[in-house]
């Protein structure tokens, strides 16, 4: 789960990390009121979005000398007007992709004198299992920028977590990151906040790019970019209450009201398979025979025919789907649930596309004869190899 820029920055904040002081803007009217209540002469205007690069993004249908989604206000009466400007407009960034998303929340906060950005992040490392620092002196871009042209710039390490957390790994950060002085002080005392509330939080990723030395010599979190781990979100409902749906993909949302585990992709064949690995394994063979999945969807163990009629549902409202595998082994999973779902769901929201069911373990007999007295227009494979290849001759033609 991820939020905004305005939230994380209070999460950070709580936590004793210095951030600039900022409003939340929900409507262009509140726009003079909130900038009024910041000290300026600078403000910085800030669109709100689940994605970076907003600085470099554009607006669609953007008018002659409009910048990115993030503008610097030398006044609350020019602050008010850029506000008007982005907020209900759709951005598009390298990240959002060419759809781009809709800005429903802006950001205004006090400018800060800038001597050097930095880039500092916090991550779990999955080889490793353990919490991973990186940091670099180039704060400010994309840090796959940083590390395909200079990685000689980056600095990671990770922390064991039998030892836990020392100053140690707070000076390394400093002294990779260039202080001196009091400055390593504050990185050591910044790591350690950073660090504890990234366990405490259960979060997956924790960036601050940039992190800024100010002219009087103070660090700051400039910008702040945090991910939480999805199944962990039930021990902290003050951050599922920073939820923001409508950041969300809408098919994704559904999935997860369902307790179904789906990812949408950018392919014309949706899935519907149980297990995870098998659910990998037909994308890639779905790939091998020249198409492309349209999703990942695993109804788990335990699905019942309303959650496997939920599922069919939500693969059939993606307009980009041209064709459906269906591809089950019952081994919790009883092949005949699976089969009533599939005709409840092909019932109730009607067949538009080629939809092949390859069924195999538990009640195996029983499934197939479901779906063979059912009178749809269903391919039956006899294995995964035969799957992928029907339903991509299907598709293709």
């Amino acid at each position: 789960m991820n939020i905004h820029e305005y939230q994380a920055k209070a999460l950070l904040r709580s936590y004793g990390v210095p951030v600039s002081d900022g409003r939340v803007v929900l409507r262009a009217e509140e726009a003079k009121t909130a900038a009024g209540e910041l000290d300026g002469p600078l403000w910085v205007v800030k669109a709100q979005i689940h994605a970076g690069g907003r600085g470099k993004g554009s607006f669609k249908e953007a008018e002659a000398g409009e910048k990115g989604g993030v503008r610097l206000a030398k006044s609350v009466e020019e602050a008010e007007a850029m506000t008007k400007q982005m907020l209900g407009r759709t951005l598009v960034t390298h990240q959002t992709g060419p759809a781009g998303k809709q800005v429903n929340r802006i950001y205004i906060e006090d400018g800060s004198d800038i001597e050097t950005e930095l880039y500092l992040a916090l991550l779990v490392d999955r080889g490793t299992s353990r919490v991973s620092f990186v940091c670099s002196t180039e704060g400010g871009m994309d840090i796959e920028e940083v590390a395909a042209k200079t990685p000689e710039k980056i600095l990671s390490f990770s922390v064991d977590p039998a030892s836990g957390l020392s100053d140690f790994h707070g000076r390394r950060v400093a002294f990779a990151l260039g202080l001196k002085g009091p400055q390593v002080k504050q990185c050591v005392a910044l790591v350690k906040n950073l660090y504890r509330a990234f366990i405490e939080k259960d979060m997956e990723m924790l960036e601050i790019n940039p992190l800024i030395v100010m002219t009087d010599g103070n660090l700051k979190a400039l910008d702040a970019k945090i991910g939480f781990d999805g199944n962990a979100i039930y021990r902290h409902a003050d951050i599922a209450a920073l939820r923001d749906e409508t950041e969300e993909d809408p098919k994704e949302l559904a999935a997860s009201k369902y307790d179904l585990n789906y990812i949408a992709l950018d392919g014309e064949i949706g899935c519907m398979v149980n297990g995870a690995g098998l659910a990998m394994a037909t994308m890639d063979i779905i790939k091998l025979y020249g198409a492309e999945p349209a999703n990942f969807l695993d109804v788990g163990g335990g699905a019942t025919k309303e959650k496997v009629t939920e599922a069919f549902k939500i693969i059939t409202s993606d307009p980009n789907v041209k064709g459906i595998l269906v591809n089950i082994f019952g081994g919790i999973m009883r092949c005949d649930i699976i089969a009533e779902g599939t005709i409840a769901a092909v019932k109730e929201v009607g067949l538009q596309v080629p939809l092949v069911v390859r069924l195999e373990g538990t009640n195996v007999e029983q499934g197939k004869q479901i779906i063979n007295d059912s009178g749809l227009n269903v391919i039956a494979a006899d294995n995964l190899s035969d799957a992928a290849e029907k339903i991509v001759k299907a598709v293709k033609g």
